[in-house]
Parts: C-alpha cells; sequence; structure tokens
C-alpha cells in the first residue's frame, strides 16, 4: 500500500509542477522577450524483485525554455538593420527635403540672380538695374548661409544623439554584467540548471543593446554572456564592462569621435568605420556619407560660383570705366594657424568637394582623399603636392610637436562664408575695357567683334584707379597675314573639345607680330589672341575679306557708355560648364546641373534608406514570427495543457484515495 501511496504521491507533485509552469507562461503571455517554458518529466528508478522492475513513479526533471539560438541570431541581425536604417533615414530626410524644397532651396535663387545679370545685360546702363542684382546676389549669398546653417542644425543634432546612443549602450552594458552576476549565482543554486527567466532578462537588454549598435556575443560555460563590438573590442566580458565615450576629434574639432575608456584613464579611439549597425552606425553612416558630402557640395558650389563670376566680373569695367573688383567675398580654405601647411585652389573647375588628409608614411607624407581613398605622395623640399584643383605645401621645418594626419576641408565651409563683395551699383562691371573701331577708309569687308578679355594684368597703369589706359593701337592686315605692332604679340587659337578652352593653333606662326589669315578661306571667321605690354591679352575673331592695308583699331571702351559685352559674358555663366574637370581637362558641370546631381544623390539615398528600412522590417517581423512559433506562448495550447494537467493531478489524487481505501480494509480485516 506505501508504494502505491508513494507512486501516486510523485504523479500528483509532477501534476502540480506542470501546472504551476503552465499557469506562469499564461501569466507572461504578454511579457516582452518571455520563452515559453515545459516541464521535462521522466521516471523514478525502479525497484526489482524476483518477478522484474516495478515502477516507483515519476519525478520532474527540469525545466527548460523553449529557445533557439538560430532564430534569435536572425531576428537580431534583422532589427539591427531596421534600427541602421531608421536613424538614417530619419536624419537624411531632412536633407532631402531642404535640399528639393522648390520655395527654400537653392535653385529659385540661382534663377533670379542670373535673371538679375540678364537684366544688367540688357540695360547696362540702368542703376536700378544693377542695384537689383546687388539685391539678387545678396539674397543668393543668403540662401547659401541659410542652408548652411541648417545642414549645422543637423550636424548638431546628430552629435547630440550620437552622444546619448553611447550612454545608452554604456547603461545596457552594466545591466548585462549585473544580470550575468545574477545568472551564475542562480545556476550555482541550481546545481547548474539554466535560469530561465533570467535568461530571457538578459536576451532583452542584449536586444536592446543590439538596436543601438551591432553586437557579438558568445555565452561562457558558466552561463555568462561575453558581448563584443565593432571588429571584436570587449563591450562585457562577464562581470566587466568596458566604457564607450565621446571626444572631440583630433583631426575635425566639429566632430565627436567614440572611444573606449582604459583601466588605466586613458582612452582608445575606435576607428568609426568598424562601429557599423544599429542606430549609432546609422548615425555615423549617415555623418560620414550623406551629411559632410552634402555640405562639402554646397559649399563647392558656392565657392566655384563665386570665383567664377569674380575672374569675369574682374575682366569688365563699370559706369566708371574702372576695372572690376572682387563681386563676391570669397570663402578660403578653413585649415588651422598651426598645422603647418600651405593650402591654395589651383583649379575651381579641377576641385570634387572631398575632404583630404595629410598623413605620415614611412619615407615621407601622403596626401589622402576620405572620399574616394586615392593616395599621392607630397614630393620635394618642402613637400609639396598639386592635385584635384590644390596646391599643397608643408612648411619646412614643420611645427614642433605637429600631429598626424592633417585635415583639409577645401569645401566645407564656404556656404558659410560667401558673401557680396560691393554695394555701389556703379561698380557692376558690365561693360568690356577694350573697344575696337573700323575705320571708314578700309576697303574691305572685313570685320572684328566678339571679343573676350582674358587677363587684364596691365591694362591700367595705375593700380589704385585700375582705369583702364593702354595705348590705342592697330592691327593691320597685309598680304594674307595679321600684323600687330611692335611689342605686340598674336596668334590664331581654336577650340580644343578635350579641355574645353580656346587654345593655341600650331598650324600658324604665333607668338611673333604676324600670324596668317586668308579672306579665301577664313572668311566665315578666324579666332585670334593677342597679348600686349604688360601682360594684358584678348581674343578676337576676325571675319569677312579685309583688303591690304586695312587697319582696325584697338583702344579703351568709354566711360559710362551702354556696354553690356561683359555682362552678357556674366549671365553665359549661368549654363557654361565649369565644374567637374573631366580626365581631359574639360568642365563638364554647370552649376544647376552640380545642384541637381547633389539634390538627385540624396534623394536617392533617402529613397534607398527608406526601401532597406521596409525591407528589413519584413525580414525582423519574418524572423520574429519563426521565433515566436517556437517560443512565444500559445494561449489556446496553454488553456488545454491546464485541463490535461489538472486530469492528471485529479488522478494522482486517485490513486492515492484508492490507496487508502485498501489499507483501511487492510485494517479492518485485522479487529
Amino acid at each position: 500500500m506505501a508504494g502505491m501511496l508513494n507512486i501516486g504521491l510523485t504523479g500528483l507533485n509532477a501534476a502540480q509542477l506542470q501546472l504551476n509552469t503552465t499557469s506562469h507562461n499564461i501569466s507572461n503571455a504578454g511579457t516582452v522577450g518571455y520563452s515559453r517554458q515545459t516541464v521535462s518529466q521522466t521516471t523514478n528508478v525502479p525497484q526489482f524483485s524476483g518477478a522484474g522492475f516495478f515502477g516507483q513513479g515519476t519525478r520532474i526533471a527540469s525545466v527548460t525554455r523553449e529557445y533557439s539560438q538560430f532564430l534569435e541570431n536572425q531576428v537580431l541581425s534583422a532589427d539591427n538593420r531596421r534600427s541602421e536604417y531608421a536613424a538614417y533615414g530619419a536624419q537624411i530626410a531632412q536633407i532631402n527635403n531642404l535640399l528639393a524644397d522648390p520655395t527654400v532651396g537653392l535653385s529659385p535663387a540661382v534663377q533670379e540672380f542670373f535673371a538679375g545679370v540678364q537684366e544688367v545685360s540688357a540695360n547696362p546702363a540702368s542703376v536700378p538695374a544693377r542695384q537689383s542684382l546687388i539685391s539678387a546676389a545678396q539674397a543668393l549669398a543668403s540662401r547659401f548661409n541659410v542652408m548652411d546653417a541648417r545642414l549645422n542644425e543637423i550636424r548638431d543634432g546628430v552629435e547630440g544623439e550620437i552622444e546619448a546612443t553611447v550612454a545608452s549602450i554604456n547603461l545596457y552594458a552594466r545591466e548585462l554584467a549585473e544580470i550575468n552576476q545574477r545568472i551564475v549565482v542562480a545556476q550555482a543554486a541550481g546545481a547548474g540548471l539554466p535560469a530561465n527567466d533570467l535568461l530571457d532578462q538578459r536576451n532583452v537588454l542584449l536586444s536592446e543593446l543590439n538596436k543601438l549598435v551591432k553586437t557579438t556575443a558568445i555565452e561562457e560555460r558558466d552561463g555568462q554572456l561575453n558581448v563584443f563590438i565593432g571588429s571584436g573590442q570587449p563591450l562585457v566580458l562577464g562581470q566587466t564592462v568596458s566604457t564607450l565615450t565621446t571626444i572631440t576629434s583630433s583631426t575635425d574639432p566639429t566632430r565627436q569621435a567614440i572611444a573606449m575608456q582604459t583601466p588605466g584613464g586613458g582612452v582608445v579611439t575606435l576607428p568609426e568605420r568598424l562601429l557599423t549597425g544599429g542606430q549609432l552606425g546609422g548615425l555615423l553612416s549617415f555623418r560620414r556619407d550623406s551629411l559632410d558630402q552634402a555640405q562639402n557640395q554646397l559649399g563647392l558650389l558656392a565657392l566655384s560660383l563665386a570665383t567664377e563670376f569674380n575672374r569675369v566680373h574682374e575682366l569688365g569695367v563699370d559706369l566708371d570705366n574702372m576695372l572690376g573688383g572682387p563681386f563676391f567675398r570669397l570663402p578660403g580654405v578653413v585649415t588651422r594657424p598651426d598645422q603647418g601647411l600651405t593650402v591654395e585652389i589651383s583649379s575651381i573647375s579641377e576641385l570634387t568637394g572631398a575632404d583630404y588628409e595629410i598623413r605620415e608614411t614611412g619615407g615621407g607624407f601622403e596626401l589622402v582623399n576620405l572620399a574616394s581613398g586615392r593616395r599621392e605622395n607630397l614630393a620635394g623640399t618642402p613637400p609639396a603636392i598639386d592635385l584635384e584643383g590644390l596646391s599643397i605645401t608643408l612648411d619646412d621645418p614643420l611645427p614642433a610637436g605637429l600631429e598626424f594626419p592633417i585635415l583639409i576641408q577645401p569645401t566645407r565651409f564656404a556656404a558659410r562664408d560667401i558673401g557680396v563683395a560691393i554695394n555701389d551699383p556703379r561698380k557692376v562691371a558690365a561693360g568690356s575695357p577694350v573697344t575696337v573701331n573700323t575705320p571708314v577708309t578700309n576697303t574691305g569687308t572685313g570685320e572684328i567683334g566678339s571679343i573676350l578679355v582674358n587677363n587684364v594684368a596691365g591694362i591700367a597703369s595705375d593700380p589704385v584707379l585700375r582705369l583702364p589706359d593702354f595705348a590705342n593701337f592697330a592691327v593691320e592686315y597685309d598680304s594674307g597675314e595679321i600684323n600687330v605692332p611692335a611689342g605686340y604679340q598674336i596668334e590664331r587659337v581654336h577650340f580644343d573639345t578635350s579641355s574645353g578652352q580656346w587654345v593655341t593653333d600650331t598650324n600658324y606662326a604665333s607668338g611673333g607680330t604676324a600670324t596668317e589669315y586668308s579672306p579665301a578661306s577664313d572668311s566665315a571667321g578666324a579666332r585670334f589672341r593677342l597679348t600686349g605690354p604688360g601682360g594684358y591679352e584678348f581674343d578676337f575673331e576676325l571675319s569677312g575679306s579685309p583688303k591690304d592695308e586695312d587697319v582696325f583699331r584697338f583702344g579703351p571702351s568709354e566711360a559710362g557708355i551702354a556696354d553690356n559685352r561683359n555682362a552678357a559674358r556674366l549671365g553665359a555663366l549661368q549654363t557654361d560648364k565649369t565644374m567637374f574637370a573631366s580626365s581631359g581637362g574639360a568642365p563638364t558641370a554647370t552649376f544647376q546641373s552640380v545642384y541637381s546631381q547633389l539634390v538627385s544623390k540624396v534623394g536617392n539615398k533617402t529613397r534607398e534608406v527608406q526601401a532597406g528600412e521596409k525591407a528589413q522590417e519584413t525580414l525582423l517581423r519574418q524572423a520574429s514570427d519563426a521565433r515566436d512559433a517556437l517560443s512565444g506562448v500559445n494561449l489556446d495550447e496553454e488553456a488545454a495543457n491546464l485541463i490535461r494537467f489538472q486530469q492528471a493531478y485529479q488522478a494522482s489524487a486517485r490513486v492515492m484515495s484508492i490507496a487508502q481505501r485498501l489499507f483501511d480494509e487492510v485494517v479492518s480485516l485485522g479487529r
């Protein structure tokens, strides 16, 4: 009887524990990260008798959770990428809205500015038209300033979010270390059996950390979890935590770098490209690949427009017949004064908008394009290089204590610093300093037109007044040649499609006082370049059929005349290709096309990130469904288990009741 009673008691206990576990599952059906628990039940050791082995009831072997590390890793991977795309997308959408806005974007301001130039070209003597141009230029410069300020606001927000994300990473790391300790203690007290609820809580913490930065987790034999980030930097080793921090970048004081604190109190900067995934990876990628490039490209556009407009403006004359000065206040290349180098822009059309670093090599220095990765050595004494529109020279000797790498940002702050340099409408240089007169005594039909001034060096004797006062001179046609006076040089030029420039035509004499012109073959027009004393230079076109001894008299333009030749050249800059030179040196893009490329690039990246986020959301949902099919609590199933284990409990109680009755019958027989 005692054996039957004990067997019933083991079944009763087992059913009760099954009911407890089922109730635990039902009560935690809505708990985030909870894994369904099941009871593993087995038989007790049987008792041997002469007739064989008789069972001794049942026992509970363990309580385990339904969990798959493979499925959990799929969820973590999808959630990590989704968080990265979400962080990236939230930030780049702000730039996309800024650049593409038809009201506050740059395109309307550029169009209004060049409309002002065209108005001056149509009415060069009109002071109101000139004042309107200056106002439009101020509006354009202000638009550059405002857009750059908005990008800086976005940058400040990103820096703040990076700092907050690093603080959250440290918080989760400490909590993981604490729960590691609790798991070790719990499992040691439980004969090494898994502490299911604590393990679920740790998974939730790891999942939250994984949303912030990509992690790699390895579980030790004692149940503790080691967590690594980046390329293997330890964040949590058992109960030891490594603390992340943000520090000012050693090369760029406007941005924060991620560093890991060492036990000795120092910090080790982590390479930014190794911190991938999650919210932190998304913020770092956005700052590096979109925000920096957008601000650089906007600055490149401001710098190119201001430089090219100034170049042409300084080749003309204003209403007082003085040479034009800078129209825009040019932004400069920003470098720290203690960095021991000189940076100048050698070719505006070759600038790429990239940032650069000068790094030490084994035997010298190299310039690295941070966007493309291109590397070029600095050569000579002092070390120097001319690359991608930049002329860079290191000091010789270098300042003591100079630290490498040295960051160079040729265009980063250009949109911030651009401004209008003139406020007097009479100073708008709409006219050309050179004019030509064809005497009525000429007997041929030769005509000169399309005078384009290339250089005004020496064209004015007084560098302060800058009044073109070069001596009048005559160009004479005689016997198939164009002749200029002694002290002048003339050459034929042709358009070189590879460089996009008018260059010397080597098929004709050049460098002297005469070159060829054939009325029979050149009457449609031939172009010449004339260089005068002091270095001033201009091109002109000769067409028609001049006769021998026909002359064309050149001299300074008169003040106050309705001359729009330079204004027309300024207006042509709107459609001229002046940026992004090809390998042959010919510019390939206009101001508007460069801005359109920037808008398109940001818009495409925005759509790419949004599509990536939606794809990862789908993958996350599928991975979560697969995991929950195994680990999730099904209330219908648990309700069925309640009935099953209740019946088992009742049956075991019935066994004990029968054993009691049998015992009572035996006792009654002895009375």
